[in-house]
Order: C-alpha cells, then structure tokens, then sequence
C-alpha cells in the first residue's frame, strides 16, 4: 500500500476526529451558556449541563423498568407476565408454564377459580352457545362471540393496525366497535360484524352543528356488517371528559370521516348535550333504534349508582321494550385513550366493583334476560375474562390486549403520533412496520386462543361452556388469607340468573 495514502488518510481522520471534538465542545459551551442563563429548571441553572442528565434518567426510566428492573408480576398498567401471555396467544405458540405459577396466590383479592372431582369432558362441552341481542329490534343481532374488539376510533389507530383487527375480527368470528371516530372504510373492509359507537361528538353521523343526524345514521345501518350501535356516556380513561385527538392527526381523510375540520384538535364534549335524564337516554336509545332498526345499547363507566336505579325504574314503567339492548361497563382502569391524569388515576369505579354492582342491579329490577351486559377494563388474560363471566357478564371487550396482538410494546407513545409499531400513529415511516396480513393473523389467534383457554377454566369447573359460569365458581381471597366464594362478596343474586337466548 501507498505509504503517502496511508498517511492522507491519517491526516484526514486526525482532522474529522478534531472537528468532532470541536462541535462538541461548542455544543456544550452553548449548553452551559443557555443553562446557567434560564431561569425555569433550577438543576440545570445550578449545574449546567450535567443537570440535563436527571431529565433524560427520568424519561427513560420508565422504559428500564420495564425491561431490566420490574419482576414478572408488579408492573402496571400490564405486567410482563400478562403482556407475555397475550403475545404468545397472538403467535400462536404455547403459553404452557413450566415449575409452577409465579402468581402470589395469598395476596388479598386474588381470583381462584374453584374446579371439580369430574370435569366436562371435551365431547360434552361447547365453547359458547349463541346469544340474541336486541328482541325488539328490526334487525336483532344473534351471535355466539365472546370475546371481542373494544372501541378504538380510526385516527386514534392507524389504518393498517385497523386493516388488521377488522380483518382478524372476521376470521376469528368476533365484533369490532368503531370507536367514537365513526365508521372508516378499513372496517368495513376486513368484513367482520361492526358495532358503531356513538360518541358525544356524533362523528360520522352527525350534521353541520354538531347534532345527530337521522339521514347519516341510515346511512351507517345500510351496511349489513354494522350490526349494532353503542351511544358512548363515558369511556374508562377519562370518565366525564370526552375524546381527544391532537389536530396533526385529524388528517383530510379523518376530518372527512369524522364531518370536523381538518388539521385542528378534535375534541369531543364532555356529555350528549341532549341527555339531561335517564328519560332523555331512554328517548335517544330509542330514536336511534328506531332509525336504523338495528339493536342500541349505551356505554358507561360506573360511579354513582342512584342514576342505575332511576333508569331501571324509568324502563319498567315504560315497558321492556324501552330497555337499552345491551349495556357495556367501561372499568375506571381503562386506558387506550390518553386522558388527565386526576381522571385516568382517580375518576370511577374498577370492573370488580362496577360489574358486579350493575348486574345484581339488572337482577332486582328483573332485567337480566333483556339486558344484555358487556364489560371492558383490564380483561386481557382467560382468568379475568372466566372471572367476568363468574361475575354476570354476557360479552367480554378488550382494546389495550388487542393492541399488544398487534405488537404493542407500551412505550406509553399513544398520544404523541411517535408509535413506535405503527399502531397509534399516521407516520407513514412508522406505520411501515406494521404488516396488516401478519397482525390480522396475530388477532384471530388472540381471540382463537382466549376463547379456548376461558373454555378450559370452565371445563375444569364442571360446566359444558363458558357462559355457564356463574359465582360460586370462583373464589376470592380476604384479608385474613382464607377465600370466600365470589357469592359471598357480591350476593348470591346472580348465580341462577343466565337463559341462554
């Protein structure tokens, strides 16, 4: 080799590694300099620099948790042991546990499920039997799902990760709800059974000023896929606030969608402004009924619980008719939508409470057989979903464990259009890694998946399918280290309740 090459190219490396060192010192200068000279962080006024080190710990801190630090079972909103458990479903490989559970089952609240001398053998049980929703509906809608897509607007996920759950949805058999960003082609191109939910902004069905519209909500029940529709009170993130989409992505396609303009935030109100009453949601369960012919039901998260009679009341004084179709509790520990953090911390009651609550309701005020009862919150795993059943549930939703279907890694990025996975934001760059057709497929084995490991709890408990299970099939742990049948916790009401319609 050329000795004056080699040497060139020393001299040009010597000088590339000292122009480096010298941005870089200018680099820190300017630091030290724009440092020393704010006034609003104290620990980089005091020491420069070096003070922006505690900023950057304090952000990646959560993402060392997770990976490096948290045990199994102590992380939330989802510890490693759920999110584990959802992504080998999703894949479809074992989610067999070798040398026992790393469950803690002493801890006060702990669900044990209660099995049998003879369980169910295989060729006498079924999964789930077929359930109608909506009797007095024109169209009632009659379907044996359990286990399904929660709401998840269009704009808030991207299109493939939409692409991918309507698609998946309709191999696994299983309903989607739109969300409150009203109905998009990509879910109705996946082609499984769709429910419409109404948010108080009335996207997708509403008019120039903001209020439902009866021609545009004909137009949604003119597609046979969309099979029900659900008006949106409040939503687990944020009881009492309504939606929020920052304005970079309500893109033209969005704000075509959603009848809003585009470009700017998109901010639902906090409440139907028609719906003062437990009349006037009465009124509006039954105009939208009417209109579409399709079955109505409403979508709450649970607080108070005076308005819960009242209602109750207000429907057996009108007739059985009147009654919402279906009701679907929202758990205070909901999440998909980024909220305050006074309301996603603080605000309503968690599923174990408010489950329970509304159905011994439905019970006293007998209601059960009309009403159907679905539940979302949390239920990303067959133990809490048997346990909802246990509890009274009819239908169980899930958003957050879909999302990990389709490869969410909680990077805690869904509000900020920097999705690492391509799920919740529209960066085409981003959006790339995420393949439609692979994480349909990781859906439909979620659901696949979840509905057989549920079956197996209730094989073991001795009952021939999962809707069979009722409370004194599960057992919950007190204080004092004993469990105590879910009956004795929540009343012995709604253990004989169930008719399979």
């Amino acid at each position: 080799m050329n000795p004056d090459f080699v040497v060139s190219v020393l001299e040009v490396m010597t000088y590339t590694f000292v122009f480096v060192i010298g941005l870089v010192a200018m680099a820190v200068v300017l630091m030290f300099i724009l440092d020393i000279s704010q006034t609003k962080q104290a620990i980089r006024r005091n020491y420069p620099v070096i003070g922006r080190f505690r900023y950057l710990f304090e952000e990646m801190g959560k993402f060392f948790r997770q990976y490096f630090f948290a045990m199994d079972r102590e992380e939330l909103p989802f510890n490693r042991a759920e999110r584990t458990w959802v992504y080998k479903a999703a894949k479809n490989v074992s989610t067999v546990t070798p040398f026992g559970s790393t469950r803690d089952l002493r801890s006060t609240g702990t669900v044990l499920f209660v099995n049998c001398p003879y369980p169910t053998l295989d060729v006498d049980a079924a999964t789930a039997s077929e359930v109608t929703i909506g009797p007095y509906a024109s169209t009632p809608y009659t379907t044996a799902s359990l286990f399904n897509i929660s709401g998840m607007s269009y704009g808030a996920i991207s299109k493939p990760a939409a692409l991918a759950l309507s698609n998946g949805a309709r191999m696994a058999g299983c309903w989607m709800n739109t969300g409150e960003g009203g109905l998009s082609p990509y879910h109705l191109e996946g082609g499984a059974d769709i429910v419409f939910q109404i948010g108080t902004a009335k996207y997708g069905v509403r008019n120039e000023a903001g209020q439902l519209d009866d021609d545009r909500l004909r137009e949604v029940a003119a597609h046979e896929k969309v099979r029900m529709f659900e008006i949106k009170l409040s939503q687990g993130a944020k009881p009492g606030k309504g939606g929020i989409l920052p304005g970079d992505k309500v893109t033209a396609e969005i704000a075509a969608i959603r009848g809003i303009p585009e470009g700017k935030d998109s901010i639902s109100p906090n409440r139907h402004p028609e719906i003062e009453s437990e009349s006037d949601l009465l009124d509006l369960i039954e105009r939208v009924r009417s209109v579409t012919g399709k079955p109505v039901g409403f979508k709450a998260v649970i607080g108070a619980s005076d308005w819960i009679d009242r209602l109750f009341q207000a429907i057996n004084e009108r007739g059985i008719e009147s009654a919402p179709d279906f009701i679907t509790i929202d758990s205070a520990d909901g999440g998909t939508g980024a909220a305050p953090t006074s309301l996603i911390d603080y605000m309503g009651l968690p599923v174990r409470e408010s489950l329970p609550m509304v159905v011994n309701k439905l019970v006293e005020y007998d209601l059960k057989n009309r009403v159907k009862v679905v539940v979302s919150g949390k239920l990303v795993t067959p133990a809490e979903v048997a346990w909802a059943l246990c509890a009274g549930a009819d239908f169980i939703c899930s958003a957050r464990g879909f999302m990990f279907a389709l490869g969410c890694i909680q990077a805690l990025q869904c509000d900020k259009n920097t999705c690492p996975t391509g799920i919740t934001t529209h960066k085409k760059r981003l959006q790339k890694g995420l393949d439609a057709t692979d994480k349909a497929e990781r859906v439909r084995h979620y659901v696949e998946n979840m509905v057989y490991e549920v079956g197996v709890i209730a094989h073991s408990c001795g009952v021939r399918e999962a809707r069979d299970l009722k409370r004194h099939h599960a057992r919950i742990v007190t204080e004092n280290g004993s469990s105590v049948p879910l009956s004795d916790v929540y009343g012995e009401t709604a253990t004989t309740w169930r008719q399979h319609s």
